[in-house]
């Protein structure tokens, strides 16, 4: 029986995630809280709970705060987050700040049993709109790293380098002058804000560029 703890300063929510969850025989609502700092103290006491579901807008400790403040108490406890803000607003600041899943209370009767099952296996409950807004933030934090600047030739210039390789090493290798590589690493050097191979091979390193 996956045991709930469920966290909202309304009494008609919370009352009706009970009605929702006791059509289920695998989940229970086995404590409430109506603040932040109740909702603290529950997780205090190490009772075993296996999944939080709580409001992002309570009365004393709430929203990302609250995930944080939980996550330092009780770092393996999932956490779905049920809010009547939208995805757009919350959902990946919730998720970074260590919460399992984000829930719109639009959509809680529909998809709240599955999104609880899925976080309470440990893994992370996202809607397609989250999705979708992950993906995107994923592919912009890509797209800003330094060496998408490189071209493919100074990419794998640079892998080469990050191997230990010599200048006049990557030249044979490449076909190419030892007077082109080095041209190639200036550039590099240049693009990455860096002055040194040392430098260059920790950026590889740090990246996970290396070449197999």
């Amino acid at each position: 029986m996956t045991r709930i703890l469920v966290a909202d300063d309304h009494v008609i929510v919370r009352e009706g995630l009970k009605q929702i969850l006791a059509k289920t025989v695998d989940l229970t609502v086995a404590g409430e809280a109506s603040n932040g700092d109740e909702v603290l103290l529950m997780v205090k006491k190490k009772e075993s709970w296996d999944v939080l579901v709580m409001d992002m807008s309570m009365p004393g400790h709430s929203g990302l705060e609250l995930i944080s403040m939980v996550k330092k108490l009780s770092p393996q406890l999932p956490i779905l987050v049920l809010s009547m803000y939208g995805e757009e607003q919350f959902a990946v600041r919730s998720i970074q700040a260590g919460a399992s899943g984000y829930l719109n209370k639009e959509s809680a009767s529909d998809q709240l049993v599955g999104a609880i099952r899925k976080v309470a296996a440990g893994s992370v409950y996202v809607s397609t709109v989250v999705a979708d807004i992950l993906f995107h933030k994923i592919r912009k934090d890509i797209d800003s790293s330094p060496h998408q600047k490189l071209s493919n030739r100074e990419l794998q210039v640079l892998q080469l380098i990050g191997k230990g390789h010599s200048i006049n090493a990557i030249a044979q290798s490449l076909f190419k002058s030892p007077k082109t590589i080095s041209t190639h690493k200036a550039r590099i050097l240049e693009k990455l804000g860096l002055k040194t191979q040392g430098e260059l091979i920790r950026y590889v390193i740090e990246n996970e560029l290396l070449a197999n």
